[in-house]
């Protein structure tokens, strides 16, 4: 609360929370002054498979709660319009700016190193990512549940780098779970470490190594075995999985699904580096669980059900943020490129073949973008939201994937070449479709 008044001390609109955090940090006066050379640097764990034991966070109660806090939710409106706030079109313009300045020149490295720039994560928590999901009583930014926020967040930071935008937000997917269906003693214990200086990364692990993966049929179970829990499987593609300190994990309970909650440094776990095609930026790993024992506590919302469904929801509804962020970088930067590129003597644009496949990103992006903040509304209205998700989904991940390929073929030669960013969001995009996890709105 200290941080906020003296927020409000520098005149800064009270209704303005979430860009006053941003905009009033100090540390973004020294953004420009910083060296982007400190690196992740994983060791054997890119290569070995090694115990998860190294994290040094231990993990206690700051406060007790009598109750679990929640984020109340908007109030629900008959009026259909999905323009943002005020306060969210000047959040997601700084993190935009945030993305594009910061982000994306560092992208290219990033993807190659497997790994985003560490000075980079720590500034954008310091944009308060991880507070946006948590309630204001527990030092959380938003007064009300904002998924739009989160999506528009999301978009922004996605058109600096999808990558980079996953390694960002993973520890938010764990803050806004613990925010949605913790305990009080859950929410007493973790979620003091979200609002910090020092925000602990963390992954949301649903995505299992097998083909055809159906996040309702988990192979990871989780058997009881007095008062305890004892956890076994695999999971795959988890951002940040070398460095997390805390993991919430999917699996199975009594043959229905579960979230557990697992601290890295927990006997029994084995993390294994794992790149991928795209996000790769996004230090994904293998994570293994061998008679891994938890406390009663560890269960996430009592094991409900539907629980588990809403998660997988909001995941997906996540990387369809990311889906049309990249997909506007895609459309940004094509338009100049085929306005300048000559070609038999004038501008390759004048070709009805080109200027009507860039006319066609921009309208699939739109419908993306239209489909993605419609769900999200209605997640904030406390609205049935399970069949705009899946709309929303369908379209991010074939059209997403569409818009990925059209780019390149607008470069031609250039598009198969790292020289040009368009190659690497084709990969990216292609996550959309694919990823389950890992985020959450």
């Amino acid at each position: 609360m200290a941080s906020q008044q003296t927020i409000a001390e520098r005149g800064m609109a009270a209704g303005l929370r979430a860009l006053n955090r941003f905009a009033s940090s100090p540390v973004v006066d020294r953004l420009g002054l910083r060296e982007p050379a400190e690196r992740f640097l994983h060791g054997a764990s890119r290569t070995t498979v090694r115990t998860a034991a190294s994290a040094g966070r231990t993990f206690a109660a700051a406060q007790k709660l009598a109750s679990p806090e929640r984020q109340p939710r908007s109030k629900p409106s008959d009026l259909f319009d999905l323009t943002p706030s005020d306060e969210q079109q000047m959040l997601r313009e700084s993190v935009r700016n945030f993305a594009l300045e910061k982000l994306r020149p560092a992208a290219q490295k990033a993807d190659g190193d497997c790994g985003a720039p560490a000075d980079l994560l720590t500034q954008a928590n310091e944009l308060g990512l991880t507070m946006v999901g948590v309630p204001e009583s527990l030092g959380g930014v938003m007064e009300e549940r904002s998924a739009v926020t989160a999506v528009l967040m999301g978009e922004a930071l996605a058109q600096g780098d999808m990558g980079m935008a996953v390694a960002c937000l993973a520890p938010a997917a764990v803050s806004t779970a613990l925010s949605l269906w913790g305990d009080a003693d859950q929410q007493a214990t973790y979620l003091h470490e979200f609002v910090s200086e020092n925000v602990p990364a963390a992954a949301l692990a649903v995505l299992e190594p097998r083909a055809l993966f159906n996040p309702f049929d988990l192979s990871a179970s989780a058997r009881q075995d007095g008062s305890d829990f004892v956890l076994s499987g695999a999971k795959s593609l988890v951002p940040r999985a070398a460095d997390a300190e805390l993991f919430i994990v999917a699996a199975s309970l009594d043959g229905k699904p579960a979230l557990f909650i697992v601290e890295s440094g927990t006997a029994g776990i084995g993390i294994e580096a794992q790149p991928a095609m795209g996000i790769r930026a996004s230090s994904t790993g293998a994570v293994s669980f061998e008679d891994v024992r938890l406390p009663a506590s560890a269960l996430l919302g009592g094991g409900d059900p539907e629980v588990f469904a809403q998660c997988v929801q909001l995941s997906r509804l996540g990387w369809c943020a990311l889906a049309v962020g990249t997909g506007q970088a895609m459309l940004d930067y094509v338009v100049p490129y085929v306005n300048e590129r000559l070609a038999f003597g004038e501008p390759i644009a004048n070709r009805q073949g080109v200027s009507f496949t860039v006319s066609n990103i921009a309208i699939e992006l739109d419908g993306m973008r239209l489909a993605t903040y419609r769900a999200a509304a209605r997640v904030d209205q406390g609205k049935r939201f399970a069949r705009e998700v899946a709309v929303a989904r369908r379209l991010c991940a074939e059209r997403g994937m569409g818009i990925g390929s059209d780019g390149v073929q607008l470069l031609g030669g250039h598009g198969y070449v790292k020289e040009h960013p368009v190659e690497r969001w084709y990969r990216d995009l292609r996550a959309a479709g694919v990823m389950e996890g890992a985020l959450l709105v």
